[in-house]
């Protein structure tokens, strides 16, 4: 008895031939299509559990497709490929509904990991609404594995409304990361608030972060609001945090 079924997607016949080998190693049947319009015929004909299918065919973008399928079977999971590796890219895949996104070239046994886990969570996966994503010039550039990794982590968080730390060294591009998770998040509409922790005095951080009323402490001679009130139902971005008081950090803390 097989694990499973297989459709795998690509006009490449080099990778239909290698993931063919592999997935029938790893107990799968496998299906293959050359092309979108042969993709669609098989997941008409056949009863498939999973797909994996590269995101540039000849005769379509597997991105216009990807709602079609969605339609027709709502829990079948879509794990896309493509060498054009950019967070747009990611942040498109996981916009669609894609299950998962892995940047050419990959490792097999990370795709049969994904192929293993999309088996077993396909009873239990939750629908995801499709939406088109804009295509703009972001800031964000790199082929590297790690910038795969991160861009792979982003189009995730993009879909949450989650509180993110962001680490790295200095000049790594950690705001244009924030900025870019606030453009593509959930949080979107609302605005973009940056603050550097680090060059704000003890005394007034509180009253930075929070506001203050006219004429609570010396020197208030105006009502001021803070930057979690500014960034109602957007994005406040507070860099260097670690280099504020500790017990600042702490009443962060409480408020995050």
């Amino acid at each position: 008895m097989t694990k499973g079924l297989i459709l795998v997607a690509d006009d490449d016949t080099a990778i239909r031939t290698v993931l063919n080998h592999a997935l029938n190693r790893a107990g799968y049947d496998v299906r293959l299509a050359s092309n979108a319009a042969s993709l669609w015929d098989i997941i008409n004909k056949d009863k498939v559990d999973v797909i994996i299918t590269d995101i540039v065919m000849p005769d379509e973008n597997v991105f216009n497709l990807i709602p079609k399928i969605k339609t027709l079977k709502p829990d079948l999971p879509i794990i896309t490929m493509s060498a054009k590796n950019t967070l747009m890219t990611a942040i498109t895949a996981a916009e669609k509904g894609a299950f998962e996104y892995l940047p050419k070239p990959f490792d097999l046994n990370e795709l049969l990991n994904i192929v293993n886990r999309a088996i077993s969570e396909k009873t239990t996966k939750k629908n995801k609404n499709t939406q088109l994503v804009e295509q703009e010039i972001i800031p964000l550039v790199g082929r590297s594995d790690a910038m795969q990794e991160i861009y792979k982590t982003m189009a995730k968080l993009t879909q949450t409304d989650l509180t993110v730390m962001i680490t790295g060294e200095s000049g790594t591009g950690k705001e244009l990361i924030a900025k870019a998770l606030h453009d593509f998040g959930k949080r979107k509409n609302g605005n973009f608030v940056a603050i550097n922790m680090a060059a704000i005095p003890k005394d007034l951080i509180e009253s930075e972060l929070f506001g203050h009323e006219k004429g609570s402490f010396t020197g208030a001679i105006n009502k001021s609001i803070g930057k979690f009130e500014l960034a109602h139902n957007g994005t406040l971005f507070l860099d260097e945090i670690g280099d504020m008081p500790l017990e600042a950090q702490t009443r962060l803390l409480r408020v995050l």
